[in-house]
């Protein structure tokens, strides 16, 4: 049994309002706590989407009344950048998809970008969407305008590689990469089947997947960039993107260490120190996890606490099994139970403005 930080996921989706179906808050964070994350980043792109202090507040209640982890919200970024800043101390940071995506806020001109880079606060991430040669831009963008920049769900090879180039030329860019670019890739699409394999990125080669890890080293953060649909969904003529991640990437990364592609330093590195540096994030006290690394099981779907009801890792034989959650002094999940209540997450950035 080993004890790390209470996990930091910064990139999930809780569908709450619009997809209440699908996850809300209390199921969402739910599994959040069953994966060993304490605190969680939501994004924008709910229906109605994040994209103004309206819209913002009304989130911001669901989320406060349900909420069983720590939280805190993104602001999409749309056409008027105006307004935004002065919203910009209560997220997360602000999201910007300039590539493919599920919902209505991709930014498809450069010059509906600029305003973003040059006005959003410096203290507060610029989150991004962008994929391939729309990456390049993004990381342009990001010298042009000399500030921070945190690429989202990076999956191929080119750009881990221009990551990286940008990197070593001092552009402050960081990146995550999600547990199913890291442990699936295009040739697992047979077997998961028909819409059960639409995800954005979508599953890329063995070859970008190689690449991946053999530049661990770039990757700041690992995120689950969880986005649940139910299974009818999937099914459908036109299935939406997008797959659950709370509750299997912890296991799929102990396996990991347990394989010796990983070690625990590399887990604690990716999902607590470097999401608390870049997202600008305080620190839970007396909030921590503990697990055990020698235990091996399978992945279920029927298992787990998120309201889809299906992973694409079914069936996985699992090393290394979460047995207790402490947030805040407080014990909300022991052998598989979650024992917290709504309302017990908290807001972050109401607690601290820094």
């Amino acid at each position: 049994m080993i004890k790390l930080p209470g996990l930091i996921d910064p990139h999930v989706h809780m569908r709450e309002p619009g997809g209440e179906h699908k996850e809300d808050w209390q199921s969402g964070t739910r599994a959040a706590l069953a994966g060993g994350f304490t605190l969680v980043l939501a994004m924008p792109n709910t229906k109605p989407p994040v994209v103004d202090s309206a819209s913002f507040n009304a989130v911001l209640k669901l989320a406060e009344s349900k909420a069983l982890c720590d939280f805190a919200l993104f602001a999409g970024a749309g056409p008027d950048a105006a307004n935004l800043p002065a919203l910009a101390e209560r997220t997360a940071g602000l999201k910007m998809y300039l590539d493919q995506t599920y919902g209505p806020l991709r930014l498809d001109e450069m010059d509906l970008w600029m305003p973003h880079f040059a006005s959003w606060p410096l203290n507060r991430p610029l989150a991004i969407h962008a994929e391939s040669r729309t990456l390049a831009a993004a990381v342009l963008f990001a010298a042009l305008f000399d500030r921070p920049v945190h690429i989202c769900h990076v999956s191929k090879r080119e750009e881990i590689l221009v990551i990286k180039a940008a990197r070593e030329r001092g552009i402050p860019v960081t990146c995550e990469v999600t547990p199913h670019h890291l442990f699936l890739t295009q040739e697992d699409i047979p077997r998961m089947g028909g819409g059960f394999a639409e995800v954005r990125p979508v599953l890329a080669s063995r070859a970008d997947q190689q690449a991946l890890w053999d530049n661990l080293d770039v990757i700041d953060c690992f995120a689950s960039d969880h986005a649940p649909h139910t299974m009818e969904e999937k099914k459908g003529e036109n299935p939406p993107p997008g797959f659950p991640g709370l509750e299997t990437s912890l296991p799929l990364l102990l396996t990991a260490v347990a394989n010796r592609m990983l070690t625990i330093d590399d887990i604690v590195q990716r999902c607590y120190t470097n999401p608390l540096r870049i997202f600008n994030l305080p620190a839970q006290p007396d909030t921590w996890i503990e697990v055990d690394t020698k235990a091996k099981w399978e992945i279920r779907a029927a298992a787990m606490q998120s309201r889809c009801s299906w992973t694409p890792f079914e069936g996985y034989p699992v090393q290394g099994r979460l047995e207790r959650v402490v947030l805040r002094g407080k014990e909300v999940f022991r052998d598989g139970k979650v024992l917290a209540q709504p309302g017990y997450g908290r807001n972050i950035r109401e607690r601290s403005q820094g």
